[in-house]
């Protein structure tokens, strides 16, 4: 599914084509998302002129002006397989194009999702209401994020490190793939217990996962399946990848066999040699 760097690259490829613009019309051909599409919607967004957009963990923030109330934004959640493009006026929807906001320059911000996992939603109010947002923990590439906090939060924890580096009341956005390539920066064992790892190898793991998710959002995420970038470019940081879906090829690091463990539900792949 798109994580963090998939996100923040939509996020920026969208941005120069829709902030500052008004939406002239809302077409929605499939309104049965993983929540239906607002009932609302069409009514309160044709006229309203879009804001900055924002990002929180997997989540893009779509603030709308509608007439003198500011105060209204649109939370979207690309799922497993949701992706927003910007398309022109007259270009033929694609099957599973779901949803277009028509912009004022002819230009539209197009929803696509096979799978229909994602979803479009008003915000219940401020991010501090909002139940899906309240709760999260930092984000990865700020300052409130650090070693520190891993070892302080991790005392007692007997679940496998990385699980717990993917808890988003840990940390936002640190989804399998980057979890699993920033242990190996790390050189940390995916299986042993989050309590158990000392507050320098948090302070490398912290490091590692800041590293990778910044190196990811560089080259514009990680293609996996039928994710495409705001602008209909694919991600290229799948061909750096050291670890993640390369269970039995050789570590590139020191040639060993690379070993695939399941960890919380979800594959792990790690170097058993590399990684303690």
């Amino acid at each position: 599914m798109p994580e963090l760097p998939e996100v923040e690259t939509t996020r920026r490829g969208i941005a120069p084509h829709v902030e500052g613009r008004e939406i002239v019309e809302v077409v929605v051909r499939q309104p049965r998302l993983r929540l239906p599409v607002p009932d609302n919607l069409v009514d309160r967004l044709v006229g309203a002129r879009i804001g900055r957009l924002e990002r929180r963990a997997k989540y893009l923030l779509m603030p709308v002006a509608e007439g003198s109330v500011d105060s209204l934004a649109l939370i979207w959640h690309l799922g497993m397989s949701g992706s927003l493009r910007i398309a022109r006026l007259g270009e033929l929807p694609r099957k599973h194009d779901h949803l277009d906001l028509v912009l004022d320059d002819g230009a539209l911000l197009r929803y696509h999702d096979p799978r229909r996992f994602g979803f479009v939603d008003w915000l219940a109010g401020s991010r501090e209401q909002d139940p899906r947002l309240a709760r999260l923990g930092p984000e990865p590439l700020s300052e409130a994020f650090d070693g520190k906090r891993l070892y302080t939060l991790s005392r007692g924890r007997r679940l496998g490190v990385k699980p717990f580096l993917m808890d988003n009341a840990v940390v936002v956005g640190v989804g399998n793939i980057y979890a699993a390539e920033a242990l190996f920066l790390a050189g940390i064992d995916p299986r042993r217990a989050a309590g158990r790892i000392s507050r320098a190898r948090y302070d490398r793991l912290a490091a590692a996962a800041k590293e990778v998710l910044a190196a990811a959002i560089r080259q514009g995420g990680t293609t996996l399946r039928d994710f495409v970038g705001g602008t209909g470019e694919p991600g290229y940081f799948k061909q750096r990848l050291n670890v993640y879906g390369r269970d039995g090829e050789p570590c590139r690091r020191c040639g060993a066999e690379l070993r695939r463990v399941i960890l919380g539900q979800r594959a792990s792949v790690f170097c058993a040699s590399c990684q303690h």
